[in-house]
Parts: C-alpha cells; structure tokens; sequence
C-alpha cells in the first residue's frame, strides 16, 4: 500500500476559517477510513492514517477553540467492524502519550515524582518493555479457561475474534498453575516474526496472491479474517504484558505481574527490563535500538511503566492515555531516492503546495512516492533540485519529509 497523505501547509500559515475547514475536513476523512478499515476495503496504511490523526492534534493543538464534537482526537482506535460481533471490555484498553527524545523521557519521570510528592532522592522503579509492532488483543479467562478473545477496537469494543485466536499457540487455552484469579483479562500484541512474514509474502507473490506492506498489517489482516481456518494458516505470535479487569489483585508491581503472566503460560518478552529513574529507561531504550533489527520482529519503541501497582492507581489517567506509562518511540527511519518532479498541487482551501514527486522507495514498510516540499522558501533552503538524490525519512515513522540531497550524487545538469 503506498502513502497517500495529503499536501498540509505549515501550522503557522492557517487561519482561524482555514483550520476549521481543514478540521471539518479531517474528522469525515477520518471517520471514512475507519469505515473502509472495518469492511476490509482500506484505502490507506496504518501510518498514513496516523499522519491524519497527527495533523488534527497539531491543528487542535494551534486553535483549541475550534475542537470538534466529532474530533478524532477523542476516540483511542477503531470502531467495531460489522463483520465481528461486538466485545465490550471489562477495562478499557487505552493508549499511550509518546516520547520522541531524551529529554521528553526526564520530564515523564520528573512529573511523576512532582504528582507523587516524592523527595528529591527517592528513586522510581520501572519496567521498560519493547513496543511490539502488531495488533493488540484482550484475553478473557473464566476459572482458567479462555472464553473470549477480542481486538483493541476503540477501546472499550473490540471484535470478537475468539476463533481466530483460538489458532494462535501462544494464545492459551487453560492457565497454567492455580494462582490465578477466576475472572481476568489478559493482554498483549498478537505479531508475525519477520523471516515468517517474508517467507509468506515471497509464495503469495509467486503465486499470484495478496502481500502485505508490513509485519504489523500482515498480522492485523491474518487476526481479522472472517475464516479461522486462513488464520490458522498464518505464522502468528503472541506477546502477554498486562491485564484488564480481574477478580482479585495478584501482584504488586508490574514487574511481578509480568512474571505471574508468564508463570501462567504465556510468552512474555525476555528483553524487558525493571530500571530505576530516567537515566535506567534510557540505557534500555539505547540498548534496544542498537539491538532491534536483531530481534526477528518489529519494535517501534519502548514502553516505560511504573512498577509500583498502588502507585499506578495514585498516578490514575489523562483524557485517553494513563499518566504512569509512556511510549518512547524510535527516530524515523530513512532512506535515500531520486526526485524525479515537482509537482505543484491544489489544497482544498485553495492554497499552492509544491509537492515532490520521487522514485519509488521503502522506508519503514511503506512505499512514498511524494512528499510536500511546503512552499517556495522550503525548496531554496533544501536547494533540492529535479534528478537529485535526497535523503527521505518518514517524520515520527509515519509523515514523509525530505531532509536534504546528496550533493555528490547530483547529476550535472540538474
């Protein structure tokens, strides 16, 4: 699937009328693509639909007085297709706030500390767990036994996909041991490894059928098929690290939890750390960043949560996301291509945005073929020029946007 984001002018630019129509516009856009995801028609990826998701929050985020009743920023996923039955869960599944950088990751733990009244020296205990990249999943057990699986949808339904998960090995059908409570909801991110993934989509394209951009759409798309049997078909995995509503509490830190998940049966990720303060959640993340393409599936962060349990409760939530985790997500990745035009195109509002038009190229599992080159004054600063090679990276792995040319591989008529 290829990037289809539209040309947006700079923030700064907009005014009050044209950032309510590029408001208006973005909510029933929005509101399409979910539509279209849920009937298995998707027009565009995952990562060009959190490009819109990210334009509405900055434009919200320019003219708060213009947020809309019907704004995307309120819902935490997708709505429940009509092809699955609806699942409400027990808890919510929430999102998380993301981090980009270091200094984002102190300020998180330096509002925690401010929030708990902590003294200055007291350290912060947390876990720290590689964001995997799939489709997350709850789990419901009844005395031990799965009696219901369902996706994240928007956060408080999911689709019922008990059958499909029932294919999964991961994916238990009795807890091990006897520690656990009757009733509890266990969660995690079901994922395709990616020497399976690449196996899969090298026969399906031999033989003539559908691949898949990414790990990550391959496994949603194997999750939410209406057949179990295809599912079961699929090289799916399954990675337990928290849990909804449960009958009684079973540990006091996630740290423990974790161990209990596993104790029970499940795969929990042998690369999570327990750290104290900002400066342990950092040296996890560097580590894991050195490590990821090493891993054999797709990580796109790492998640930081506190490990006190009582301490969570205290920290309690914020609008869609809990105030004692956070997602410290990798930098864009990148790659280099020709510009092989400028094309010049229309915004709704009227306004002229050149947009380069490139060879074709890969970068994070997504193939760009444009990106806004903004205005006039963006082309002279890049000094970017038609048969250039540039440097390319998708902004926060998701907006596409030139960083600069090679100047050694310039042609010499260009």
């Amino acid at each position: 699937m290829s990037s289809a984001i539209p040309p947006f002018p700079p923030i700064e630019d907009l005014t009050a009328e044209t950032a309510a129509e590029e408001l208006a516009w973005l909510a029933a856009e929005m509101a399409r693509h979910d539509a279209l995801y849920n009937e298995a028609t998707p027009e565009i990826s995952d990562a060009d639909y959190d490009a819109l998701r990210a334009r509405n929050l900055a434009v919200e985020a320019a003219f708060p007085d213009l947020v809309r009743p019907d704004s995307p920023s309120h819902k935490v996923g997708a709505a429940v297709s009509s092809q699955f039955a609806e699942v409400r869960h027990g808890v919510p599944m929430l999102s998380l706030d993301n981090a980009f950088d270091e200094g984002e990751v102190r300020d998180f733990v330096a509002r925690i500390a401010r929030f708990l009244k902590l003294p200055s020296d007291e350290p912060i205990a947390f876990v720290a767990e590689p964001k995997i990249d799939g489709l997350s999943a709850n789990l419901l057990y009844v005395d031990g036994r799965l009696t219901l699986g369902a996706t994240r949808g928007d956060g408080r339904t999911g689709e019922d996909v008990t059958a499909n998960l029932n294919t999964i090995a991961d994916v238990k059908q009795t807890l091990a041991g006897d520690d656990w409570p009757d009733r509890i909801e266990i969660r995690g991110e079901v994922y395709a490894p990616n020497a399976a993934f690449a196996a899969f989509n090298a026969a399906a394209e031999a033989e003539g059928r559908r691949t898949y951009a990414n790990p990550r759409n391959f496994a949603a798309g194997s999750l939410r098929q209406k057949d179990a049997r295809i599912t079961a078909k699929r090289p799916l995995n399954f990675f337990a690290y928290a849990w909804g509503e449960h009958s009684r509490d079973f540990a006091e830190t996630q740290w423990e939890a974790l161990q209990k998940l596993k104790a029970w049966g499940f795969p929990v990720n042998a690369r999570s750390r327990r750290v104290e303060g900002a400066e342990g959640l950092i040296a996890v993340y560097r580590e894991l960043e050195r490590d990821r393409a090493t891993l054999g599936y797709d990580i796109d962060g790492v998640v930081y949560k506190v490990d006190r349990l009582d301490w969570q409760r205290r920290l309690g939530f914020v609008a869609r996301s809990p105030r004692w985790a956070i997602a410290h997500k990798f930098p864009a990745q990148q790659a280099t291509t020709v510009l092989e035009g400028i094309d010049i195109q229309v915004g709704r509002t009227g306004s002229l945005t050149p947009v380069a038009r490139l060879h074709p190229v890969t970068v994070g599992g997504v193939v760009v073929r444009n990106a806004t080159l903004h205005n006039e004054d963006e082309i002279e600063r890049l000094d970017v020029r038609i048969g250039d090679t540039v440097r390319l990276q998708r902004a926060g792995d998701v907006i596409p946007q030139i960083l600069g040319v090679v100047p050694d591989l310039r042609p010499a008529d260009a």
